[in-house]
This record gives structure tokens, sequence and C-alpha cells, in this order.
């Protein structure tokens, strides 16, 4: 089997108050992203989220794994997938669409073969993928960074001028709950998703690329009156619950990509916390 995986279970608020840095980040971050040649996969029971990468310098087949209790991964499924690294393709039961720098791919319930590959296994390409479950089919779809919804929100001033790409998301892809995206922070800017905000319909994992090294990206979650932070690298993701807020400041401007899915599509579904609020 071509798939490694492991299992977070849920965790309440009142837990996570006691939790001490190796706790948060055994629970929420997840580090094993981009490894070449593997697919690894994370499976949240924060609405049964999905998360991961695969780096084929070989083809490297999507299985299903053993929480699903599918014969294919998208028996029960839709997925979302969007490359961070060389230029490659995702043949989907035998239609191959290719994929170059943040192109995103969207991939309905009913797929029976999804096999990764990379142009050249020298510059592999790096899909990160996002999975929810899903109760009807639609259409395999590609979207370029071009092609996604664009948002200017935030100032210079504020630290916080942002651009938001919407990909996977109402409008530009059909789905059943899947909404996915990227955003890119401008020179001078450190702050995303400042306000912050709790939507306690859905949950989000953030994946944050283009951190350059030897920076850091400093990630605040839990409830807006009693904050934690976890420290995120470049190509690490972090899951974020209903009940927690999700916003990071980096020591140099970067992009992060997220990920979402819950009770529905309305993507400013959303109860923001005050700055002043913020604990």
């Amino acid at each position: 089997m071509s798939v490694n995986y492991e299992s977070r279970y849920a965790s309440s608020p009142e837990a996570v108050k006691q939790y001490d840095t190796t706790q948060l980040r055994d629970e929420f971050l997840i580090d094993n992203l981009m490894e070449v040649g593997k697919i690894n996969l994370t499976y949240s029971h924060y609405d049964r989220y999905i998360a991961g990468s695969a780096v084929p310098t070989t083809p490297l087949t999507l299985e299903a794994i053993d929480p699903l209790k599918s014969v294919y991964f998208l028996e029960r499924r839709e997925i979302g997938i969007i490359n961070v690294g060389g230029n490659g393709s995702i043949e989907v039961d035998g239609t191959t669409y290719q994929l170059g720098l943040k192109d995103a791919l969207y991939i309905g319930m009913g797929i029976k073969n999804v096999v990764f590959k990379s142009d050249d296994k020298n510059k592999p390409a790096k899909f990160y993928i996002n999975s929810a479950p899903a109760h009807v089919n639609f259409p395999t779809k590609k979207v370029s960074l071009e092609e996604a919804n664009k948002i200017e929100l935030g100032s210079l001033e504020t630290a916080n001028h942002r651009t938001v790409n919407q990909m996977i998301i109402g409008g530009v892809v059909t789905t059943c709950q899947l909404q996915m995206g990227m955003t890119t922070l401008k020179t001078g800017s450190v702050w995303n998703t400042m306000p912050a905000h709790v939507h306690d319909r859905r949950m989000e994992v953030y994946f944050y690329i283009d951190v350059p090294e030897n920076q850091a990206v400093c990630h605040f979650m839990g409830q807006p009156d009693e904050t934690r932070h976890i420290w995120i690298h470049n190509h690490q993701a972090v899951i974020s619950p209903p009940w927690s807020i999700h916003s990071g400041a980096g020591t140099s401007n970067y992009t992060f990509i997220w990920g979402m899915a819950g009770e529905n599509l309305d993507y400013n579904d959303m109860d923001v916390a005050k700055i002043t609020d913020l604990k």
C-alpha cells in the first residue's frame, strides 16, 4: 500500500486549555507533508476531513485507507488538490489533467482511480490534498490561479494586505461541501485572517507555503478569550476546530492554502472576534 495515514480525534475546548506545547502540536500540527515518493494523509474526526500530500517520483495511486471502510478512496468522498511544486499531472479514471505551480483540481465522488505523476522526478510535483465526505457526484474541474475569484483585503498600514484566491468554491467549482483557496500576503504584511473569527458551522485546515528559509509563522488558535499558538514552518499545516480562531503572523510575508468543510457553503458565514477582545 502506497498511502500512509494517521487519525486525529476531536478535542473539546475545555481539554485544549490544559494542553502544553507538545500536546497542542501532537493534536493539531501536520508536519509530515511533502515527503518525496509518498502519499501521507491525516484523517481528522472534525467533519471527517482529510489533509495530506502526494510527491510522486514514480506514479502514486490514491488508495482507500482503513477509516473510510470503502473499496476506493472517493466512493463517498470528494477531493481538492493544489500543486505547490514542479509540473505534474493527475490521472482521473483515465483522463489526465496537467497541473503547474499553484493550479488546483477538484474531483467529485465516485471516481475510482486517481494517480499522481511528476513531469520530472528531479523536480517533482508537490500535490497538497484536502478531502471531505460527499453525497453526490460533481464533475472534475481544473482551476488555475488566474481563474480564481480574487478578493483584495486589508492594508499595509495594518500589516495584513493580502489577496484571497477562491479556487474550489461556489461560483468557480460546484462541490458538496469542500472549499479551498489560497491567500497571498503582500510584501511588508504578516497577518492573515485578521480580525480573527470562528465559524461553528465548519472546520478548517491551514497549510503554509512560501515561508522563506529561516523564517516562521506563529499560528494562533483557541477560543477568542483564551488563545494558544503553534509555530509553523514551510509546508506544515494546522487543523482548526470549529470552536477555534485561525490566524497567523509571520516573520516574513508568505502564502497559505485554506480548506474547509462542514454545515454550509457560505464563505462569509463567520463570527468575527474583535481584535480588542482577544486574550
